[in-house]
């Protein structure tokens, strides 16, 4: 599967937060957060759903795989949406191993099966 997503029960303000400091406790940096709805409405665009786009990184990890192979800083940095569902908020990400096979760059495998674990676990723990 491509794509990993959990549900939470809280809102989207509170599952922000949780992930936020999940990210900090497994040493990812959060370089953006992107408030769709408002810069959609910004650009003349209605659109009137929450949704949230976060960039994340961990440094020493891109280092690895940039290293390897320079055009995967097209799929960097790594990126988490949050949005409403039902009561409560969805989680989600592309999973960095799927879209580490598109550059065809093995050496790297591991590094990318490492992120993953450690955003699956972000999610998660900020689902909870």
């Amino acid at each position: 599967m491509i794509v990993y997503q959990v549900d939470s029960k809280k809102s989207v303000p509170e599952a922000a937060k949780a992930f936020e400091a999940a990210a900090q406790k497994h040493k990812f940096g959060v370089l953006a957060v992107h408030d769709l709805r408002s810069k959609m409405n910004e650009k003349g665009v209605p659109f009137d759903r929450d949704c949230l786009v976060y960039e994340i990184c961990n440094p020493q990890q891109a280092k690895q795989v940039l290293d390897a192979n320079l055009e995967i800083s097209t799929a960097l940095p790594c990126r988490v949406s949050l949005y409403p569902k039902g009561a409560g908020t969805t989680l989600a990400t592309i999973r960095p191993t799927a879209m580490l096979e598109m550059f065809n760059t093995p050496s790297v495998k591991s590094v990318a099966e490492e992120v993953e674990d450690s955003i699956v676990r972000m999610m998660d723990e900020a689902a909870r």
